[in-house]
């Protein structure tokens, strides 16, 4: 049997058995009580607001339905005509024009390819009907923390989470699934806290720990974990576009790794959020600030920096504060902040005068466009600070620091009087024109500087306002998004206008007003979460579930996600016993294709060549792998990791063909592979229990009798096969740098080194549930 074979029924064995067939999806039902936010601006964006909303460029006859006063002024033809009268759609023309029978007068005309549904056209009729009232944007309204709904199947319900989930769930008709079985779970909430596999003395205790609180104990001892940390850090380096080098042209090599050391020194520690993120970004100006709260503003300076001789200092110097203003945005407010730079946003309620006051709390810094230029080895840009070994020592000993070079790293410092802010005619670095002060956009909070100094600090401590609609709600969207792989907002990186709407509201808004309440607390709030019924259910699905739910909007099921880039790596270290566990430290150079970098980039600079490093520094996780911004790690990025060139909040999952040839194909796989093999082989266990206690590392559950007599004679076909010829099985495991074992029996190794690598390359092994 081929290796393509016995991968195929491995796969299919992994799986589903039968596919269900899709269903109808069933006609949707006009709420009782028809809400603008919710049910009719959806619409109106859709089919109405490309000739009739903020573009006042494309706008058709002066008439606007995308607020209040525009929709309910008389028309500019007919001054006794309204586009909408409240109560009476029979005298609303948007009504009469929606259900006209004569195609020139029908809207949306018919050249514009758009059509209203009946649903549309009845939720419509039934808004006018019960007073057509706009309301504010749901994002901009502050969270207000709702009752718990009521449920017909309460015995399911753990937490209050499960209410919210519970409720929408029975409302489709559906029902939720039972929970998943422990080996399942205990690999999801592992890989979900820690980004590793379970060990499989981890296993064995769970599966044999029969008492009701099992489970809660293992998500404390995960939470407890150093490795919590590094789990979580990851997805905040792509918020914060951690990299370590410039980026342009030239991408020169920059220290930040200190800061990425805090920031998993944060989440171990369990910073509260309001500290996380004001520590970052304006830890220098504190009151009682110290050499760690100065570390955390390295967050606003792991932006792109050119080091490219000739260009326009003012204008990448621009380009700078552009990248802190667009990331506040994105990374704090979940708004499309940058499309403000050039002009008013055409959707949300922020003026291009409201972007260049938010602009003004990060211009102040005493920095330029280009410092240095490329060839120099000092790898920070000032302001900067500079770390010895006394320092750290004596007050930051969570940075693993192994040389006694000081280390400079990038941070923020405001200069008073430096520079005024103008704003930017069509953004232009010098297009300037008004000048502008200190201020956030009116429609989110008011800025009151009765209250909030007119700095970094104001701004973060206006973030965390009791009335700040946006700050909580953003956050844990984004952790709910990292466990679930879809925000309860799917567009976590847009709650404005243009945004999805929230599959469940009221549970954003509990949740929301919930993490306020109890101090920010991050731990906290992921242990709410992952203990709730909604996380434990099991990932299966039948015909109703995807046909009335395809995208499982209502969690009726376990989504069924895909490891990340960064745990794919991990998950083959650890269980192959490669995994070097350490915490932090600069960023290491795995395994990589020859001459990629000078292949892609100017041979000017330290990273001009890749040197790949050797010994254990080729065994660290994923999160401390070197990004170099022009030339991004080949692996990860088949893998859709971030690209760090600016904020991103979400990753993209795809599945291709060159992710399956890198499993196969690797050398990291290849000589985990092996050195697993070694491992196994050296042990005195027979050929079963090798494949057994193989398959329980890498799948992390017991094999089914049927798999392990599909491997056992896999193992002896490739043993025969290398008994024939036993240079092959030499070449095979001829792999790594990882030392060999000296009296390994190489027939063996080989033929047990194909198992585990088909066992890698299982599409089960990298799903994390």
């Amino acid at each position: 049997m081929k290796l393509k074979a016995i991968l195929f029924v491995l796969v299919i064995m992994s799986s589903c058995k039968d596919k269900p067939s899709y269903t109808n999806i069933p006609e949707q039902k006009i709420p009782k009580i028809v809400d603008y936010n919710f049910d009719v601006r959806p619409i109106l964006s859709d089919k109405c607001f490309n000739c009739h909303g903020p573009d006042a460029n494309k706008r058709s006859a002066e008439l606007r339905l995308d607020t209040e006063e525009g929709a309910y002024k008389a028309l500019k033809d007919n001054k006794n005509k309204h586009a909408i009268v409240s109560g009476k759609p029979e005298q609303s023309e948007v009504f009469l024009r929606i259900t006209a029978m004569d195609t020139s007068k029908i809207m949306p005309p018919k050249e514009s390819n758009l059509k209203l549904s009946t649903y549309e056209i009845n939720v419509i009729k039934k808004w006018i009907k019960q007073g057509a009232k706009y309301q504010k944007h749901w994002a901009f309204t502050p969270p207000v923390k709702p009752e718990l709904p009521e449920v017909k199947l309460s015995d399911w319900v753990t937490n209050e989470i499960d209410y919210f989930i519970l409720n929408k769930i029975e409302d489709a008709g559906l029902q939720p699934n039972a929970i998943a079985k422990k080996e399942r779970l205990l690999k999801r909430i592992t890989f979900d806290l820690t980004g590793l596999p379970p060990s499989v003395e981890l296993q064995n205790e769970f599966f044999n720990d029969t008492s009701d609180k099992a489970y809660e104990h293992l998500v404390d001892k995960l939470l407890a974990s150093k490795h919590y940390g590094e789990k979580m850090a990851n997805h905040w380096l792509d918020v914060a576009r951690y990299a370590d080098s410039h980026g342009y042209q030239d991408d020169g090599g920059r220290t930040m790794w200190p800061w990425r050391d805090w920031v998993i020194h944060a989440y171990n520690e369990n910073y509260p959020y309001d500290k996380f993120v004001t520590w970052q970004l304006a830890g220098d100006l504190l009151p009682n600030k110290n050499i760690e709260t100065v570390l955390a503003t390295g967050f606003n300076r792991n932006h792109k920096i050119t080091q490219e001789g000739g260009v326009i200092d003012e204008e990448y110097r621009i380009e700078y504060v552009t990248d802190r203003t667009n990331t506040f945005g994105k990374a704090f407010l979940g708004l499309t902040y940058e499309c403000a730079k050039c002009h008013d946003h055409k959707y949300d309620p922020i003026s291009q005068k409201d972007y260049f006051k938010t602009f003004a709390f990060f211009d102040k810094v005493p920095e330029k466009g280009l410092y240095r230029t490329i060839g120099h080895n000092i790898f920070a840009d000032p302001p900067y600070i500079e770390l010895s070994t006394q320092i750290i020592n004596d007050s930051l000993p969570f940075i693993n620091k192994k040389s006694t070079d000081n280390v400079r790293v990038m941070v923020m410092k405001d200069s008073v009087g430096i520079r005024t802010t103008h704003v930017l005619d069509r953004g232009v670095y010098d297009g300037k024109s008004e000048i502008v002060d200190f201020d956030t956009p009116k429609a989110i909070l008011e800025f009151d500087k009765n209250k909030f100094d007119s700095n970094r600090l104001g701004l973060a401590n206006w973030l965390f306002d009791d009335k700040h609609p946006l700050t909580s709600r953003v956050y844990v969207n984004r952790v709910w998004q990292d466990i679930f792989g879809r925000g309860i907002v799917n567009t976590s990186g847009d709650f404005g206008m243009q945004g999805d709407l929230p599959s469940h509201f009221e549970l954003l808004n509990w949740l929301a007003v919930d993490f306020q309440e109890n101090g920010w607390d991050i731990k906290r709030l992921v242990k709410q979460i992952v203990t709730s019924s909604t996380y434990k259910q099991s990932t299966i699905v039948d015909a109703k579930k995807l046909g009335s739910d395809p995208e499982n909007v209502y969690l009726s099921r376990m989504p069924r996600t895909r490891l990340n880039a960064e745990m794919i790596r991990d998950h083959v270290l650890k269980t192959s016993g490669l995994l070097n566990m350490e915490i932090g430290g600069p960023s290491v150079k795995p395994y990589q294709p020859d001459n990629l970098w000078a292949a892609a980039t100017s041979e000017r600079g330290l990273l001009a060549r890749y040197v790949q490093d050797h010994g254990d520094k080729l065994y660290r996780r994923g999160i401390y792998t070197l990004i170099k911004r022009t030339v991004l790690p080949p692996v990860q990025t088949t893998f859709d990791a971030a690209s760090r060139d600016q904020c991103e909040v979400k990753r993209h999952s795809t599945s291709t063909p060159l992710q399956a040839l890198i499993m196969l194909n690797s050398p990291t796989v290849l000589e985990a592979s092996r050195v697993l093999s070694e491992n196994l082989v050296s042990q005195d266990l027979s050929t079963e229990e090798r494949i057994e206690k193989a398959f329980q590392l890498i799948l992390c559950r017991n094999i089914k009798p049927e798999e392990k007599t599909i491997l056992l004679n896999y193992y002896n076909e490739q043993k025969e096969l290398f008994q024939e010829v036993p240079t092959n099985a030499k070449a095979f495991i001829d792999v790594g740098e990882y030392p060999i074992d000296e009296g390994r029996n190489e027939i063996e190794v080989a033929s047990l080194m194909q198992i585990i690598h088909t066992l890698y390359n299982m599409e089960e092994t990298i799903m994390k549930s």
